[in-house]
Order: C-alpha cells, then sequence, then structure tokens
C-alpha cells in the first residue's frame, strides 16, 4: 500500500545536503530522496497554474503533491461563502495534474464545529473537487462522533497531528480512505526533532493501515523535518502510487 513521506516545503538543511543528489535544484533535488511535499506556501499566497505546473514537471511521475488551501479560505472568510474562492484556488492547484495528491483544510485553534457551517463547506468542496481532501481541526470540538460522521459523509479525511489537540487528535478520523500524519515537532513545536523511538511507533502504526497514508514533518523550524522524513522513508515501505490514486 501506498506509503508517502515527506515535509511543509521542500528545503534542504545544508548540514543534511549530502543526503540529496547532487545534481539539480530545490525541488528536484528533494524529490530524488522523498516522494511527497506539502506545498504550504498556498496558505499566505496564490500560485500561478503556471507555477504548480513547473512545479510538477520537476519531480518523478510517482511524486504527489500536498497543497493547503489558503488562510482566507480558512481562517479570514471561516469557511462562509467560500465558493468563487475555492474555484480560483483549485484553478490554480490543479496546474499540478495527476500529481496532486491531497488538499488540506487546517482550521484555527478557536473554530468550534458548528455542522451546518461544516456541512455547507465540504458539500460545496467536494461539487468542486472529487480527489481526496483532509482536514486540521485544532479545536476539541471537532473530535466527536457528530463531527466524524460529516467529514465521513463528504470522504474527508481527518488528519492525525502531533502534538496532539484532543485526547483522539493522534489518531486518524472521518472518511478512512486515507491516513494523513502531520508532525509538527514536540515539545517545541516547529522546532523539535523526533527520536529514533517515536518515528519506530509511527512506522509501525503506517504498517497498519490498508489505505495511502502521508506523513508529513512540520518541524521545519530547526531543520529537523528533512532528517526525520528521511528516517521515515527508511522505516516504511515507500511505493509508486497505483494508476487510479
Amino acid at each position: 500500500m501506498t506509503r508517502l513521506v515527506g515535509t511543509a516545503g521542500w528545503a534542504i538543511p545544508r548540514r543534511w545536503a549530502d543526503l540529496a543528489p547532487a545534481d539539480g535544484k530545490g525541488l528536484t533535488r528533494y524529490a530524488g530522496v522523498l516522494n511527497a511535499v506539502e506545498i504550504n506556501s498556498s496558505f499566505y499566497r496564490p500560485h500561478a497554474r503556471e507555477t504548480y505546473a513547473r512545479w510538477a514537471a520537476s519531480v518523478p511521475d510517482a511524486f504527489r503533491f500536498s497543497v493547503k488551501i489558503p488562510k482566507a479560505i480558512t481562517h479570514d472568510a471561516k469557511l462562509i461563502d467560500v465558493g468563487e474562492a475555492l474555484e480560483r484556488f483549485l484553478e490554480q492547484a490543479n496546474g499540478l495534474g495527476p500529481k496532486l495528491g491531497v488538499l488540506l483544510v487546517q482550521l484555527p485553534g478557536r473554530f468550534e464545529f458548528d455542522a451546518a457551517v461544516a456541512k455547507a463547506f465540504f458539500a460545496g468542496f467536494r461539487k468542486l473537487h472529487k480527489g481526496q481532501i483532509v482536514c486540521e481541526p485544532r479545536n476539541s470540538t471537532w473530535f466527536t462522533p457528530e463531527a466524524d460522521a460529516v467529514l465521513r459523509k463528504h470522504r474527508i479525511g481527518r488528519v492525525a497531528a502531533d502534538p496532539p489537540k484532543g485526547a483522539t487528535a493522534f489518531g486518524p478520523g472521518g472518511w478512512d480512505g486515507i491516513a494523513y500524519l502531520r508532525l509538527h515537532g514536540s515539545p517545541r513545536v516547529y522546532f523539535s526533532p523526533y527520536e529514533q523511538p517515536f518515528l519506530v511507533a509511527v512506522a509501525q502504526r503506517l504498517s497498519e493501515f490498508d489505505v495511502p497514508a502521508w506523513v508529513v514533518f512540520d518541524n521545519t523550524g530547526s531543520g529537523a523535518a528533512f532528517e526525520n522524513a528521511v528516517r521515515m522513508r527508511d522505516l516504511v515501505s515507500v511505493s509508486a502510487l497505483p494508476d487510479h490514486v
């Protein structure tokens, strides 16, 4: 089963540069080591469709991108009346073609679950995009059977995140057709590296999933993400994607 391992962004810290191929630049070198990447810059600013297409052309066929949807949708508009904004974003991100693996919806920490808002947003999103979508809620009100039911209905996977924002937050939820782990660093978020015993435990969890599974390291502040991702790659069976994914 598919295992996709990468980092938030494709920076390769100088001290780990010898882990990547010497030829090429940036994303091309990164893709010689890992088979996935999470684009976070799309959260802050739009990228032209041609930019996405150029990125896609610079990586192998089996490589996949995760793209974070804009904060204008999740944080500013809080998922309400965002149809046109979603259409613009999708027109851009679809420049990745078949290498677009998943879209990431990350919600603000103070964003409480509202069934009506969630149902309307995800129903509208599904009309526009048939591919894989995951959601990372960061408020305890989302870790309930009601919220899980809404996510399942619209085929939205719930991100398993560390550090967890609740007792069940480090376990996937929602739709069970995808597993997506975001590892932000602990105890110091975005900075702390993960030690080998933790990585081994995560790899063991991955072996139990019979669906496509992503592991994204977001502890990029100290440069630890790349090394952690390479170690995870070596612990799991990273394989090419089947044609239909």
